[in-house]
């Protein structure tokens, strides 16, 4: 097989060698080598003036070096379950490996997250079957993402699966064979083969799981070592960034907005799978979008032009419909662009706009090129001129909401799809709309990551105040899931704010999940518009203000996400007023203790 090596400290004729070497190899002969890395990498380390030989194994397999022990295995054991039958075999079976020497976490298939498949060493499966050959409530979920395209290769993972069903149904131990097939075509292992068991199973799994208790403990004094287990491929050296994007996969696309609601904000899961590509929470995901093509059709109508008339836009030859949905920018109306526009039309009308600031700010806010193009005619230019006014079609940034620890090989946006009406004409957010409304689960998007070293998570033991009202609470989803991954201690407390409770409470079960664990210590919530007066996140501030105080004063760190100029004001102001009320301060006290804050990083703030 074929090794990639990528992400590495080789050079480009290295990594060949490396690829040719590898593929020629047998395991041992890999096991080999990887011992006598291991021990002359050490032997080297011990003394400068000391030469090392180490004599080639007469026997063909190859003598390891001497190592440390590998550590006692981990092994999962996830069942599913409809009437308890394997649920008790799981448990039963488990407590018996723990007094063999193993670490065993048994679980529900619907308790198990399905992110940590990618951290098991071995992996055993009791599943009953339901109905006609369908999985117990317990495992749908797991069965789905098996076979779903988020499902990730398990070559590292050896696994064993014991079926029980009724032979009287014609789909006997359907949901067992599922899962060995499944996990098989993923990549993973057979420890032992699959065992099918009628109604009287005890004899059948009691044998099954005699198996596999010898091939684990063969495992376990079979002579591997922890430098048995280091990795033969590298990851990738490739950098992706915004000249260089990554094509990530769509996995999982999802309205979070129940029916009813004014809001359309899609829950997006990306494949980062390959990529080597690592983030933060507080870093941010910048998506390549296009334009939409009924406003493309309309500038070029409006323009007199012809859709395949060829343009160079940065020494590439494309046609000028290509150019203006894939290439260029044409919602956003710059001061530099409408300079540029100026040089091909004499309308004075369009001359006292551009040099009226405050005019110019009004009418360009909201408003797109073919407005431009409708209202200032005629032009003195031909397609390439036109092309030549425009900038590139920029990436939109969207902050982060999930951590890399709980989902690895993923990464999470949270977008709101942005429409309005102007003039009698639909406008349309371009990248919100073209993920809401042309993109599909298998689609593919270019993105890169952007990091934000201002918006980032305390120390594990300081405690977290987060404020983020509609798709301002993107980030701290992404804290969340990254501090209950570390077992982190420090207090969570969260206000989060929309229009309606029904319809507009975004990852609500999530949230609730997290407070009923623990992991998040307080939530707050603030519906607008469900009863007559208006309740923001900063009126729930005021309401906790001694507390929030008190927080502030234990070492919390106070955190922001959102829009700029309503929401992210009127926290602070609310902030201000706290500090000085709880703190007995004066207005410019509150201000510079607030600022000490600001430079001590515990006040932080994404807003746009």
């Amino acid at each position: 097989m074929k090794l990639e090596v990528t992400n590495s400290p080789f050079n480009e004729q290295q990594v060949q060698q490396l690829n040719e070497i590898f593929a020629t190899l047998t395991q041992n002969q890999k096991i080999w080598l990887t011992g006598y890395l291991s021990a002359t990498a050490l032997v080297g380390t011990q003394s400068t003036n000391e030469s090392t030989v180490v004599e080639q194994p007469s026997n063909s397999a190859g003598v390891l070096p001497t190592a440390k022990k590998a550590p006692s295995k981990h092994i999962t054991v996830l069942y599913a379950s409809q009437t308890g039958n394997a649920s008790k075999l799981a448990k039963k079976y488990g407590e018996q490996l723990q007094k063999f020497g193993f670490e065993v976490n048994v679980s529900s298939m619907s308790d198990f997250k399905t992110n940590a498949l990618k951290k098991l060493d071995h992996l055993l499966v009791i599943a009953s079957t339901h109905g006609e050959g369908e999985p117990p409530d317990n495992a749908i979920a797991f069965h789905s993402y098996l076979y779903g395209k988020r499902a990730p290769r398990l070559d590292h993972v050896k696994f064993a699966v014991l079926s029980l069903g009724d032979s009287s149904y014609e789909f006997f131990c359907k949901t067992g064979q599922d899962f060995d097939e499944q996990l098989e075509k993923l990549g993973a292992q057979r420890l032992v083969d699959r065992v099918d068991c009628d109604l009287d199973y005890d004899e059948p799994a009691a044998k099954w799981f005699d198996t596999v208790k010898e091939k684990l403990q063969e495992d376990q004094v079979s002579g591997q070592t922890l430098q048995e287990a280091a990795p033969t491929v590298l990851e990738s050296s490739v950098q992706y960034t915004r000249k260089n994007p990554f094509n990530a996969e769509i996995l999982e696309k999802i309205n979070l907005n129940a029916e009813g609601s004014n809001k359309e904000t899609i829950h997006l899961e990306l494949s980062l799978e390959n990529s080597g590509i690592t983030f933060e929470p507080g870093d941010s995901l910048a998506i390549y979008p296009k334009n939409n093509e009924n406003l493309v059709s309309s500038l070029i109508a409006a323009l007199g032009f012809n859709a395949e008339k060829s343009v160079n836009v940065e020494g590439e030859e494309v046609t000028l419909k290509d150019a203006l949905t894939n290439l260029l920018e044409v919602t956003v109306l710059s001061k530099q662009v409408m300079q540029k526009i100026g040089e091909y039309t004499l309308n004075d009308d369009f001359h006292a706009l551009l040099a009226d600031r405050t005019a110019f700010k009004s009418y360009t806010h909201g408003r797109d090129l073919l407005d431009i193009v409708e209202k200032f005619a005629p032009y003195s230019w031909d397609e390439q001129n036109f092309v030549n006014v425009l900038r590139k079609l920029p990436a939109r940034q969207y902050s982060i909401s999930s951590s890399l620890a709980a989902y690895p090989d993923e990464v999470h946006v949270t977008i709101g799809a942005v429409r309005y009406e102007l003039e009698g004409r639909e406008r349309l957010g371009v990248c919100s709309t073209h993920v809401a409304d042309n993109l599909e689960i298998g689609d593919h998007v270019r993105v890169y990551v952007q990091q934000n070293p201002n918006f980032k998570l305390p120390t594990d033991d300081k405690p977290i105040i987060m404020v983020g009202p509609g798709t301002g609470v993107a980030p701290f989803r992404s804290f969340i899931q990254e501090r209950e991954e570390r077992g982190a201690e420090g207090k969570n407390w969260l206000f989060f704010g929309d229009q309606h409770f029904v319809t507009d409470f975004l990852y609500q079960t999530e949230w609730q999940s997290w407070l009923k664990s623990g992991v998040l210590t307080k939530l707050d919530l603030a519906f607008s518009r469900d009863r007559a007066e208006k309740v923001y996140v900063q009126h729930k501030m005021q309401k906790h203000a001694a507390e929030i105080f008190e927080w502030l004063e234990q070492g919390a760190y106070f955190f922001v996400c959102g829009d700029k100029d309503q929401m992210a004001a009127d926290v602070h102001n609310t902030l201000l007023h706290i500090i000085a009320d709880q703190g007995n301060k004066t207005e410019e006290q509150a201000k510079e203790y607030l600022e000490n804050l600001r430079k001590q990083k515990r006040y932080q703030r994404d807003v746009y």
